[in-house]
């Protein structure tokens, strides 16, 4: 074991020790979406803890993001870590040990399921910064105005709880998939559907020598520099690309970094410290790894959303930036012409307001993607009108039904092709923030195992 314990720290893995609801808790209850869902939807979330009552759930353990700017935000964060502390106190988390865990999502909209293999992240090999060329990488760029409250709930949390989800290159299924086959040789975890109509979900944990070997030996084939050479025409391997939870995992890079930074170097020996800073909790994040090549997991377009703009003084600042505006028959029109290939080469942005829709055409485009010329001229746009604001939405259904509202504005932005995922942040690095969703809103990651980040 030791060896390929070595084997994977080498490549920025870790082994967890995750921390699962105890027998007898409600699993239907103590399972919520990614707080990051939904956040221009209180009623969501009030929907949610309503039906939870007073049952032990993760929704007392996180910050739904559409709180994040209400004015008892500190009081909230405080209750956040009481409640972690009284949960472990209470004995409502307990480990199975140490081992991963191999997860199976199935959701309402996608016939195969998801598969994920949750492991820890070594925040070491891992950095945020543009150029990145590190084995752990963003995907999107790093807005950094958005950790500092991330990063006071995460500063003196006794827990994580994970929706951070990273993707792998393994077009020839030599990791996930191939633990999926031995499933029935591992221990069930959990089992059991999740709220909300968001499908069902189930686990495995694996902490044999066998499986041990499996993961280290085809990481290591994945990050091989010749092979990755091969694939991507790059000798400087991207194992792991962040797809979901980009700004989650950067919080907790961050706060690594404050913690080394304070860890004194005069008050004990240099091996002290150098094994304080290898050991310390802080130093990896949970996450899940997903094969990008899986057959269950989609690509979506994150959309746009304004608030209190007016849409004639939208649309008139875009034609003064030469984008062509057309208004079609309904939503559902405009949509699907927004998913088409244009023949001029140019980038579609449909457009939906008070039962009104259309096109938006960018008829030449300096970004290389649609959603990047839309986020350039919002950014220019927005810098104008400090009373209008943006959120990014999950789902087209979401999208239309908040666009609908006075004074709002949806912006539906055209789907990715994630078989050219890899090649792009190989060659070009981030896409434009907030680009893509990997599922809709409820097939997101749900908060199921926690993970100690202080020591006891």
């Amino acid at each position: 074991m030791n060896d390929w314990t070595k084997v994977l720290g080498a490549l920025g893995v870790g082994i967890p020790e995750p921390l699962l609801p105890s027998a007898g808790l409600d699993h239907g209850a103590w399972a919520v979406v990614a707080c990051d869902q939904y956040s221009s939807e209180r009623e969501y979330w009030e929907r949610v803890r309503k039906n939870i009552g007073d049952k032990p759930s993760t929704l007392n353990l996180i910050f739904p993001e559409c709180y994040l700017d209400d004015e008892d935000a500190r009081e909230r964060i405080e209750e956040i870590h009481r409640t972690m502390n009284l949960y472990l106190s209470e004995g409502y988390l307990k480990s199975p040990g140490k081992g991963f865990v191999l997860v199976e999502r199935s959701t309402p909209y996608v016939p195969r399921p998801r598969l994920g293999l949750l492991a820890l992240l070594d925040l070491e090999h891992y950095d945020f910064q543009a150029g990145s060329k590190s084995l752990i990488r963003p995907t999107e760029g790093t807005i950094l105005s958005r950790l500092p409250p991330r990063m006071a709930i995460r500063r003196t949390a006794a827990l994580e709880l994970p929706h951070v989800m990273v993707l792998v290159d393994d077009q020839d299924k030599t990791l996930i998939e191939a633990l999926y086959k031995r499933k029935e040789y591992y221990p069930r975890l959990y089992d059991f559907e999740l709220m909300e109509g968001s499908g069902h979900v189930r686990a495995w944990f694996l902490d044999d020598e066998a499986s041990l070997g499996l993961i280290g030996s085809a990481l290591q084939s994945l990050a091989d520099p010749e092979a990755f050479m091969r694939r991507q025409g790059s000798r400087e391997p991207l194992l792991f690309a962040v797809g979901d939870g980009n700004h989650s995992l950067a919080t907790a890079k961050a706060i690594w970094e404050e913690i080394k930074a304070g860890i004194p170097g005069t008050s004990m020996s240099e091996s002290g410290r150098a094994a304080l800073l290898k050991t310390h909790p802080a130093r990896y994040a949970l996450a899940e790894i997903v094969n990008i090549h899986d057959e269950g997991l989609p690509f979506h377009p994150i959309h746009r959303l304004l608030f209190n703009v007016d849409p004639g003084d939208f649309f008139a600042a875009a034609k003064d930036e030469g984008v062509e505006i057309s208004q079609l028959s309904d939503a559902k029109e405009a949509f699907g012409r927004c998913d088409e290939e244009d023949p001029q080469k140019a980038h579609r942005i449909a457009w939906a307001t008070g039962g009104r829709a259309g096109l938006l055409r960018f008829m030449k485009p300096g970004a290389k993607l649609a959603v990047g010329s839309l986020q350039d001229f919002l950014d220019r746009y927005l810098k104008k009108r400090p009373d209008c604001s943006i959120d990014y939405i999950h789902g087209s259904g979401s999208l239309l039904s908040l666009a609908s509202r006075p004074g709002s504005l949806g912006l539906y932005c055209p789907p990715i092709d994630k078989d050219s995922f890899f090649p792009t942040i190989v060659r070009d690095g981030v896409m434009p923030r907030k680009s893509f969703s990997m599922g809709e809103a409820p097939e997101k990651r749900f908060y199921i195992e926690a993970r100690r980040i202080s020591y006891k």
